[in-house]
């Protein structure tokens, strides 16, 4: 399978991403094409080469005559709607502006109709968005199937903006980036826009560390801004997926939190309500702490979107004072169910699979267990049974 990922190590800029394509081998010449059928007056693309701290990269810059209005939605999207350029591409610009709107409306506390963008609002925007969705959809038709991202880095400090200094990362790209990992990373300033979250939320099938691949072809955007003590560049790997098709990477949450003044009841009933509010998996494990103090260490499994409700929960409980947070990856076997027919009743079977083939079998507890108490027999006859009738169709 071939896959794309982008290295944000220093951030991105919707730029960046569109010279990163540019880079990886879009052509150059078709995307002046379709960017010429926006019909933007004035509109001309300067496409260069150029060098970020010694990194030879390319350069995708707009220009256009200045133009100070701002935009709403709905003028955005009857600019790219009445254009001529390719029906998905449009669909993609218009997804990304859809959801930069939602940010905008959260920040400013408007709906997203009456939202008028401020620094997305300008040609440029609309250009450096149109084009990611058409670098995009370019390689798409070129074979690559999916899109990762790795940790963004957003930057840190203040940033201007047309109502004055903010912090940065920037209220709608704070907005945009929820559920993702990001870091400060390299520089004290704006590293990451609030028109490259978008594009990279709106594209990207997950953000993980650098999957196994071959890599065959790597692009490098370059931002604007030339740091001396760091290239200011977007890196676009494109290559072919060394994992198996039936695996499947993704990023969880592990929270972990070391007790010891709590009695084996309140921590068993809070590992229940854990799995009632999302928790993937959830144990415990003996731990000697200070003093040679018998305690557990409680650890939860959680979806990243789901990391927020699990901290509150385990502090509203009262269950310790601080907790530990990674950012993980995962690696699964492609998973399914079926049912197999027992003297004891139907089973549901969890299967794994590698490659087509699967390797690995479980009958599901609270079946058997069910079973074994309605036919007066040991859960062991159930499980037996229900393996056997599964080979037995396999």
């Amino acid at each position: 399978m071939k896959i794309a990922y982008f290295d944000c190590f220093s951030g991105a800029g919707g730029d960046m991403i569109t010279a990163a394509f540019i880079d990886a081998g879009m052509d150059a010449e078709f995307l002046r094409r379709q960017l010429g059928l926006l019909g933007i007056e004035g509109l001309e693309i300067k496409i260069s080469q150029t060098d970020r701290c010694g990194l030879r990269a390319t350069k995708f810059e707009p220009v256009f005559p200045t133009q100070h209005h701002h935009r709403g939605l709905r003028d955005i999207l009857e600019i790219i709607n009445n254009s001529k350029i390719a029906a998905e591409a449009k669909q993609t610009a218009a997804a990304i502006f859809d959801r930069l709107a939602d940010a905008e409306a959260t920040v400013h506390g408007k709906s997203k109709d009456s939202v008028h963008f401020h620094e997305v609002g300008a040609v440029d925007s609309i250009v450096d968005i149109v084009s990611a969705a058409i670098g995009y959809h370019y390689f798409r038709d070129k074979g690559v199937e999916k899109f990762y991202c790795s940790t963004v880095a957003v930057g840190s400090g203040m940033t201007k903006s047309e109502h004055g200094l903010i912090p940065v990362p920037g209220p709608a790209t704070a907005e945009l980036i929820k559920n993702i990992p990001v870091s400060a990373g390299p520089a004290q300033r704006e590293l990451l826009t609030p028109t490259a979250a978008a594009i990279l939320t709106t594209i990207v099938d997950g953000f993980c560390p650098l999957p196994a691949m071959n890599i065959l072809k790597t692009g490098y955007g370059a931002g604007t801004f030339n740091p001396k003590d760091y290239p200011n560049v977007l890196r676009l790997f494109i290559g072919e997926s060394a994992e198996s098709e039936s695996q499947t990477a993704d990023m969880i949450c592990l929270l972990e939190t070391n007790i010891d003044d709590l009695s084996g009841e309140i921590i068993g009933s809070a590992v229940e309500k854990l799995f009632e509010a999302g928790a993937l998996d959830c144990w415990t494990t003996p731990i000697y702490m200070k003093h040679n103090r018998p305690a557990f260490k409680l650890s939860v499994l959680c979806e990243i979107k789901d990391e927020e409700k699990i901290l509150r929960f385990l502090f509203e409980q009262g269950l310790t004072l601080g907790i530990r947070r990674q950012i993980i990856q995962r690696r699964k076997l492609e998973r399914d169910f079926v049912d197999a027919a027992t003297e004891f009743g139907k089973i549901k079977i969890k299967t794994g699979s590698l490659d087509g083939k699967v390797v690995f079998c479980k009958p599901e507890f609270s079946d058997c267990n069910a079973a074994a108490q309605k036919y007066n027999v040991p859960v062991k006859t159930v499980i037996d049974a229900a393996i056997a009738a599964y080979k037995s169709r396999v």
